[in-house]
């Protein structure tokens, strides 16, 4: 694709119309800039190569035009010594050149007029990088701001609804608390039962001692 139709391809990008149709604007306004860029290296690189070009016509037009003056002194030199035959000679080989630097002076003006064209286009192509540049960082900015604001504002909902991460954290602590406490209640309710059970134990034991104990004193009063 050559640099005019590069240029038209950039610059007729709806780049509005690729923001419309995104969930995440910030990834296609990336992946512009990335096309942009990439097709103004290429534009730049073509520019280089038409100014080298540029330079290389206009060098062979003033290497022409120095033979051409040359030749010029020679003929007028042949002429005050004397020598016609050499003049016309140098006069000829001037012809020859001047038609040559008519040539190469049509060559470098197309080619001068190509690269003011191109080194145009590069500029504008420049300018308008710069001011989407300047507008990616800008939306990028707006779209943190917004993707910030979005989490505080599902952080802390103003009406305390179930949908805020703080509404949901507290339903979670509370009910992590209501388990633990419910497991402290049972544990205490066995430890009474098992306080009572001891109790009675006791109890029991310690009546049937007595029992015991009163059952040897018996006895032993009916032996006496």
């Amino acid at each position: 694709m050559g640099i005019l139709s590069r240029f038209r391809e950039v610059m007729k990008v709806n780049v509005n119309s690729l923001l419309d149709k995104s969930e995440d604007p910030i990834k296609v306004v990336d992946e512009y800039m990335r096309n942009l860029n990439d097709e103004l290296r290429k534009v730049k690189a073509e520019t280089a190569s038409v100014l080298a070009d540029e330079r290389r016509s206009k060098k062979a037009l003033d290497e022409c035009q120095t033979e051409i003056d040359k030749l010029q002194r020679y003929a007028e030199k042949s002429v005050a010594d004397g020598n016609e035959g050499d003049a016309k000679k140098f006069l000829e080989r001037k012809r020859v050149q001047a038609e040559k630097q008519h040539q190469l002076q049509v060559s470098y003006d197309l080619i001068s007029s190509n690269a003011a064209s191109i080194k145009q286009i590069q500029d504008k192509l420049e300018s308008f990088r710069n001011q989407l540049e300047a507008r990616r960082v800008e939306l990028n900015g707006k779209w943190t701001a917004a993707q910030a604001q979005e989490l505080m504002n599902s952080i802390s909902s103003p009406s305390g609804d179930g949908d805020s991460i703080f509404g949901k954290m507290e339903a979670e602590v509370n009910k992590a608390y209501d388990e633990a406490m419910a497991i402290a209640e049972l544990r205490a309710e066995a430890n009474d039962n098992l306080d009572d059970l001891f109790t009675q134990f006791e109890k029991s034991t310690h009546m049937q001692t007595e029992d015991e104990l009163a059952a040897i004193k018996e006895k032993i009063k009916n032996k006496d």
